[in-house]
């Protein structure tokens, strides 16, 4: 973890948390239960913050000073309004390019996956608050500094983000092995936001029954999948190649 992109002590956290800072996730060790600690539960939980228990080993890796029992990461980019970016997007004529993703939670496949879609023109990224990878060093790193020229938005629900773009005549594709359509039968020339789910469960089952098409890529190997950002690139590059015909 940056050093400069995290916040330590319960005092410190609480204050960032009310003054609006953009808290990523915090760590809480384990059984802690002083009166400040219930303090600080009680603002992230209005707040809608991301959190954990970690064991006190986790904290002191984190940071050497008096972390008090709970460390904070800061994002250093700020997210964007899902409904506000998509009525931009389509006032200014374009036609959206969306990316959902589904709880990928490892940082540096996030950091992979925001580079390609800057590199491919997505107009925004959407995420879960909960389960996802934390914009960090790592995602930073990895995306080549792209994470601070594409919009990415946090939802509190992946399944009411599709509804919304749904509702704004957007397409919504999702990447899953469980279809017969692979990726190069699917109109992807039109307004459409593209699903790619996690590392280790792909896109979540109640995702796959609301969307309106699913593909796959056609897989000639003995190896089942790919990495996510690997498929990624393929999927956000075939949208590429329909919109320059």
């Amino acid at each position: 973890m940056e050093k400069e992109h995290q916040i330590f002590g319960i005092r410190a956290i609480i204050e960032a948390i009310q003054a609006g800072a953009t808290v990523d996730k915090v760590y809480i060790q384990k059984e802690a239960s002083s009166g400040l600690m219930k303090d600080l539960m009680k603002v992230m939980k209005r707040g809608n913050i991301n959190f954990s228990y970690v064991p006190v080993e986790k904290l002191n890796r984190l940071t050497p000073n008096n972390h008090q029992g709970a460390v904070a990461t800061i994002s250093p980019i700020s997210f964007f309004d899902l409904e506000t970016l998509i009525e931009s997007v389509v006032e200014n004529g374009k036609k959206p390019l969306f990316l959902i993703l589904d709880q990928i939670s490892d940082a540096r496949n996030f950091g992979a996956i925001i580079r390609t879609a800057e590199c491919t023109g997505v107009n925004g990224i959407i995420v879960q608050k909960a389960g996802s990878a934390p914009v960090n060093g790592d995602t930073v790193k990895t995306s080549a500094g792209a994470v601070f020229n594409i919009p990415i938005c946090k939802v509190e629900h992946i399944k009411d983000a599709i509804f919304l773009l749904q509702a704004s005549g957007i397409k919504t594709v999702a990447a899953t092995e469980k279809t017969d359509k692979n990726i190069y039968e699917i109109a992807l020339d039109e307004p459409v936001a593209i699903i790619m789910g996690s590392e280790d469960r792909g896109v979540n089952p109640s995702v796959l029954k609301i969307v309106d098409e699913k593909a796959k890529l056609p897989m000639f190997g003995t190896i089942g999948s790919l990495n996510v950002s690997v498929a990624c690139g393929a999927f956000l590059y075939e949208a590429v190649r329909q919109r320059q015909q």
